[in-house]
């Protein structure tokens, strides 16, 4: 019997749970990277988190950067480099602490996040569309449900994170 096809009493079964959900995240990992495939030449994964992440919270410390992608200061530099070589990044001097760098898109960065994101959303509403009615409400319960068990705030008509990455404080309720 296919996973399609498991019997309702499954789910209460932690394994059948966690079955499912894991081919979800397959299934939106794909939608992911096929929303990526434009940029890809140009941005890798990790950069484009960098991208969301200074879309969201606009002119951004590097240290501040770093702590938020949990890399080193070191790796988000070099990141940082790269993204100002594409063209879809900036960094200028911070004028009130002149060791610190201030990072921020660039027009061509912002028009990327939102063109990735537009293509994100455009295929997840066609998935969605397939679905009955009554399993658009159901997966919206679940899918609640486990959002709130994560942790995950909710994504709004303008999402502030666009690929699901929120700060660190949002997730502890700060």
């Amino acid at each position: 019997m296919s996973e399609r096809e498991a019997p309702v009493r499954d789910v209460d079964d932690v394994d059948a749970v966690t079955r499912a959900v894991l081919t979800a995240s397959r299934l939106l990992v794909a939608v992911s990277a096929r929303s990526l495939a434009e940029v890809e030449e140009r941005v890798t994964l990790p950069q484009f988190r960098m991208l969301v992440v200074l879309s969201t919270r606009g002119v951004t410390k590097l240290v501040t950067l770093a702590e938020l992608l949990q890399v080193a200061p070191s790796t988000a530099m070099r990141m940082v480099d790269r993204l100002i070589v594409a063209g879809l990044a900036d960094r200028q001097t911070n004028p009130d602490n002149r060791r610190e760098t201030l990072l921020r898109l660039t027009d061509e960065g912002r028009r990327t996040v939102e063109d990735v994101t537009r293509r994100r959303r455009a295929e997840i509403s066609a998935i969605v569309e397939r679905l009955a009615p009554g399993q658009r409400t159901a997966l919206i319960k679940a899918l609640t449900a486990l959002n709130e068990a994560g942790g995950e705030p909710p994504a709004e008509e303008q999402e502030l994170h666009p690929l699901g990455w929120a700060d660190a404080s949002t997730r502890s309720g700060a």
